[in-house]
């Protein structure tokens, strides 16, 4: 049985409505479609599920209307689809001249009384599920085994069938054209060739040796013809030289971290002298600002070719021959079809996977924008080619900007208010940079760029950062984190905050339990008025169950105010996977019955992969998550702030 059925335009105005159950009414899941799937051009399934409910849809694109089913989740119709698509065609065939005459006036002053209309189709939908007939056996008559004959169904004791003889002479044949013979190892193999070669070519076994030697010593002469090459005359220097790293201190004293500092003693853990403006970079940076990602897109440079040449001929062909060839691919202000759209789509996909989308992500794009395009009517001097770019960079905009926008400047201070610390936590895989983007520790003596790392861009804030090393598992994690700190204390010294000290690390070293050390760390911040903490976790992959667990534990006991997937741009399909089973491991390991799930992301690794954003694409669209900031280095000052609109143009880019 059927909850609703409901039928209103792309404006939001409600043309007819259907409710077959008492309870409540169907504003709540319509409008949880509206904001999770239409609004962000996720319209790849037609499927949405809202609590108990399922909500299937289909869009009138000509006419702008929105046609939606809602039943219980637990029940299996299959006669949705086949209702779904007879009352669009029923509604629009039945009310078409209302809405090309009056338009939007139409839809407002109208009235659609289609309620018979769509008993009589839901009677005939059901009944239509209900009279299938059942599946008929073949008789044998019908199979194709009634088509062999007994003789081709013998087989005798010691020869092989004929397709597997054929395809093994046709693997062995060589490029002279003579039958290949694969080198026995055993008199047994001659056997077996001399055996499936049939009547073409009968040869004794010591006749067939004898051939496989010389076929052997002359394929292995010439490989080593090829494989042999002068010796150089100089050889290499024995020995290595040790590296010299920019900005390090030859005093090895400061490398020995056997006296390590104890928690909340600044003194124990020395200022490293270094020159701040190589390890800031950009000297003119404002400080505290997150800057936005910047791309260069080529359409400018395009254009300004175009005007420079505008004598030049773009069509060869002279007289109706160039006319037609340049109004080929015109749309000509009638309806797009899907057969109009598919070769295009089919080239987008395979674009969008060459930029490392993930390939599923690509056809749930494809699929949306087909949905969104199909019966629209066009103008006479449109592509379909640029009509379908179009709609697929709004949708890839509006993908990259999701319904919560995350600002921790403004949290942080509300914690303030509240005399609590801000406390973010930072998981992910191995090896994608965590530790790195929570301070950032390398510095690029050439580098230009502005923004910073995430604790150095709190500090330049106003605000104060515990750093919690609850990696107990990698060896150098604990050291890392203290270089870390030394260095920020370097930038930021207490005496240019009067006094206060705005980065320290708490740490119980390794092999002790991470949710112990995070909620120890949370404690220390509120005693001596931290800001905010930054809890560092051990990288794990997501088919690890034991350590996605204590990963759940440590966020289900220290309820962190945000919780930070750390992902780095290189992967593909792999963003996928990683996200969809880090939720799914936060949400079965957790006790509450509200599970804490992923919040953001962190996308590292940004300057390494050119114009191939689609991960960020990826992660943004199976979350439905923000991206919060965006790593393009290893300096402090290399993070950025996503700019949807830059990271689409390079998607785009050719």
């Amino acid at each position: 049985m059927l909850d609703f059925f409901t039928i209103f335009s792309k404006g939001g105005l409600v043309l007819w409505c259907f409710q077959g159950v008492r309870g409540p009414a169907a504003t709540a899941p319509v409008n949880a479609l509206i904001r999770s799937v239409l609004l962000q051009e996720r319209g790849g399934n037609n499927s949405f599920t809202h609590e108990a409910l399922t909500l299937k849809y289909k869009l009138d694109n000509q006419f702008e209307l929105v046609f939606v089913v809602g039943f219980q989740k637990i029940l299996t119709l299959t006669y949705v689809d086949k209702l779904i698509d007879d009352v669009h065609k029923e509604f629009r065939d039945k009310y078409r001249n209302e809405f090309q005459q009056k338009g939007a006036l139409g839809l407002l002053n109208g009235t659609f009384d289609f309620k018979d209309d769509f008993m009589r189709l839901l009677r005939e939908a059901e009944e239509s599920s209900k009279v299938r007939a059942p599946t008929v056996m073949k008789t044998f008559e019908q199979s194709l085994k009634s088509q062999k004959t007994v003789k081709c169904m013998i087989e005798t004791r010691g020869e092989k069938p004929k397709e597997k003889v054929k395809n093994k002479k046709n693997k062995g044949s060589k490029k002279d054209g003579t039958e290949g013979v694969a080198a026995p190892s055993k008199a047994s193999a001659g056997d077996k060739q001399l055996s499936a070669a049939g009547d073409k070519e009968e040869l004794t076994k010591d006749e067939i040796l004898q051939k496989n030697r010389e076929e052997f010593f002359r394929r292995h002469m010439k490989a080593g013809e090829k494989s042999r090459s002068p010796k150089p005359d100089a050889q290499k220097e024995k020995g290595k030289k040790p590296r010299v790293w920019d900005l390090g201190n030859s005093n090895a004293k400061v490398l020995d971290y056997s006296n390590s500092a104890t928690n909340g003693s600044a003194e124990a853990c020395p200022v490293e002298e270094f020159d701040p403006d190589m390890a800031l970079g950009d000297k003119n940076r404002e400080p505290g600002r997150l800057y936005d990602l910047e791309y260069e897109s080529d359409d400018e440079a395009e254009e300004e070719k175009v005007v420079q040449n505008p004598s030049k001929p773009s069509v060869k062909k002279g007289g109706l021959g160039g006319m037609f060839g340049m109004l080929k691919g015109l749309v000509g202000s009638k309806s797009l079809t899907r057969e109009d759209m598919d070769p295009v789509l089919e080239k987008m996909k395979d674009h969008l996977i060459a930029k490392n989308v993930a390939a599923e992500i690509a056809v749930q794009l494809c699929e949306s924008v087909a949905k969104k395009l199909e019966g629209k009517v066009m103008g006479t001097f449109t592509t379909v080619t640029s009509t379908v770019k179009q709609a697929l960079q709004e949708a890839l905009v509006q993908i990259l900007q999701p319904q919560r926008r995350v600002d921790v400047l403004r949290d942080v201070m509300d914690a303030q208010r509240h005399r609590r610390p801000y406390v973010v936590t930072f998981c992910g895989v191995n090896g994608v940079g965590k530790s790195t983007n929570l301070a950032k520790a390398g510095q690029d003596p050439g580098s230009q760029d502005r923004g910073d790392g995430i604790s150095f861009w709190l500090i330049e804030n106003g605000f104060s950062v515990l750093i919690a090393a609850c990696d107990t598992f990698r060896a150098g994690a604990v050291e890392q984190l203290r270089t870390h700190t030394r260095r920020l204390n370097a930038l930021h010294p207490p005496e240019s905050h009067g006094g206060r000290t705005m980065v320290q690390l708490y740490e119980k070293g390794y092999g002790k339990d991470a949710a112990g050390i995070a909620m120890e760390a949370i404690s220390y911040a509120r005693n001596q008025g931290f800001d905010v903490v930054l809890v560092d976790t051990a990288g794990r992959m997501q088919d690890n169950a034991p350590l996605m667990t204590a990963l759940a534990k440590l966020i289900a006991v220290n309820a962190p105010d945000l919780v930070l997937f750390v992902g780095e741009a290189l992967v593909g399909n792999e963003a996928v996977d990683q996200l969809v089973k880090f939720n799914k491991a936060l949400a079965d390991h957790s006790m509450a019955q509200t599970p804490r799930l992923i919040d953001g992301i962190v996308l590292t690794k940004f300057d390494t992969i050119d114009d191939k954003v689609g991960a960020a694409i990826s992660m943004t669209y199976i979350t439905s998550k923000p991206i919060v900031f965006v790593g393009t280095g290893q300096t402090y000052c290399d993070l950025r702030s996503l700019n949807a609109k830059a990271v689409v143009a390079a998607l785009m880019k050719a």
